[in-house]
């Protein structure tokens, strides 16, 4: 496939032909990526591994299931989704393809995220760029030396490179730009996009709030939450961030998380198979960096020449601490103290919104009140990361964590126009008469007769 950022011109051409619209090419497409996922297995989880340390199975994370759901459903999503008309119209929405799209890749799930959004640019029809992360180079490698044997090179390629290659090439007009990654590298994505006017898709990330009320099961609290931090090193952008509980639950959830982390890891993590590493030294120097904050209650361990960071508790972390300042994307989970559910939904307000809010009670009241209290581009009562399972969900950020939605139909919607179509007949002109002037009493009452709308009654939300 093309490495040059400016080779993009061919992909134009694909795009102007037509080539990717019919349904058969497109699943034509669908289905290579299942070859390329099936044959390239062994391959994509050795690079993975090589990147992030990462427990075996991780790297095609959710894609195959992404794959299927877009094929068992594809010739349904493509249907002109036909709307309230007037008498002898014909009213739809037509899914038309945006064109030439750029999806931008992150590094912590290197497969899955570039996978995803290419999934469903081609169920829309378009043609794509695909941007590997240069951070996670064997991937990139991986990526770029292979995809071009399953996908159609004429509407298909990936570009790779750092900073400046990615810098000259958001310079060049896209009809959509897909991007995960960082709010801060969202800004310059957005601001690249904005020169063309083109539209975009932004998931980033921030500090994702884990509120823990007193009445819950302490056990499979930390169970849990350890899971969700402690996944892939903390690499992950829906991870919780920290916890806000009281300090009466702080002191619960120590032993219960030791259990938990010991029953995960084993009594030393890093021996454990299925504790990633951290994916650069600067990213570990980051990290090993926030362990000032509050006290260390838990790990705090550190190899730099693994980049090994023990899975980490910070007890009595204050908002002014480090570990608060910026996404921690790592390892380590802050608890700052506050008194009550008031006092932590007011904790969360007078930040930027989250990728998500977690909420824990055997009160569903309590989860609720943090629901509606709290504003966060999505929620999960009583767990962590599960709702990104669900492929009838949205998935996507607000705020500054992020803009626009997708997985399942959502991905396939966010790569299609929704064009608003109306088919008039040919003839029966006299029943256009009343719209041309020039304009009468008689002909201004059945003009409003003809399209006026009326209030039906009261709306109740049950």
């Amino acid at each position: 496939m093309g490495r040059s950022v400016s080779g993009g011109c061919h992909l134009r051409a694909s795009w102007l032909s037509g080539k990717t619209r019919p349904l058969e090419y497109r699943v034509a497409q669908l289905e290579a990526l299942g070859r390329f996922l099936d044959d390239k297995k062994e391959e994509i989880l050795e690079a993975t591994e090589l990147d992030m340390g990462k427990v075996r199975g991780a790297g095609i994370w959710g894609s195959l299931n992404e794959l299927n759901v877009t094929l068992n459903n594809l010739c349904h999503w493509m249907k002109d989704e036909h709307v309230d008309k007037n008498l002898l119209d014909s009213a739809f929405i037509r899914k038309d393809p945006y064109g030439v799209v750029l999806i931008i890749a992150p590094w912590n799930y290197p497969i899955h995220l570039f996978l995803v959004p290419l999934i469903g640019a081609i169920a829309a029809g378009n043609c794509a760029i695909i941007k590997p992360s240069e951070i996670s180079k064997n991937t990139e490698r991986l990526v770029a030396e292979t995809l071009s044997c399953y996908l159609d090179n004429d509407c298909f390629a990936v570009v790779t490179g750092g900073v400046q290659e990615t810098t000259r090439l958001l310079e060049n007009k896209f009809d959509y730009i897909f991007f995960s990654g960082s709010p801060p590298v969202g800004q310059i994505v957005m601001t690249a996009a904005a020169k063309h006017l083109t539209p975009v898709t932004l998931e980033l990330g921030g500090k994702n709030p884990c509120y823990v009320s007193d009445t819950c099961d302490v056990t499979n609290v930390a169970r849990r939450v350890a899971w969700g931090r402690f996944f892939n090193a903390g690499q992950t952008c829906i991870a919780p961030d920290y916890l806000l509980c009281s300090v009466e639950m702080q002191e619960k959830l120590m032993p219960a998380l030791r259990a938990a982390i010991t029953e995960f890891f084993g009594p030393n993590p890093q021996e454990s198979p299925d504790f990633g590493r951290i994916v650069n030294d600067k990213h570990f120097r980051r990290i090993r960096a926030l362990l000032c904050s509050g006290r260390v209650a838990l790990g705090g361990q550190t190899d730099e020449a693994e980049r090994y960071i023990a899975p980490t508790v910070l007890a009595d972390v204050l908002p002014s601490d480090p570990a608060m300042q910026e996404e921690i994307f790592g390892p380590v989970l802050p608890i700052v103290v506050i008194a009550n559910m008031d006092e932590a939904i007011d904790f969360i307000n007078a930040r930027p919104r989250p990728l998500v809010v977690y909420a824990f009670s055997c009160d569903s009241k309590v989860v609720n009140q943090v629901l509606e209290r709290t504003s966060s581009g999505g929620f999960c009562g009583n767990d962590t990361l599960m709702h990104l399972m669900l492929s009838s969900l949205p998935f996507g950020g607000i705020g500054n964590s992020g803009l626009g939605k997708y997985h399942g139909k959502f991905t396939f919607d966010t790569f299609s126009h929704q064009r608003g179509c109306l088919h008039r007949n040919m003839g029966l002109e006299t029943l256009n008469t009343p719209r041309y002037p020039p304009y009468t009493q008689q002909k201004l009452g059945l003009l409003t007769t003809t399209f006026e709308v009326k209030r039906r009654g009261t709306c109740t939300l049950l």
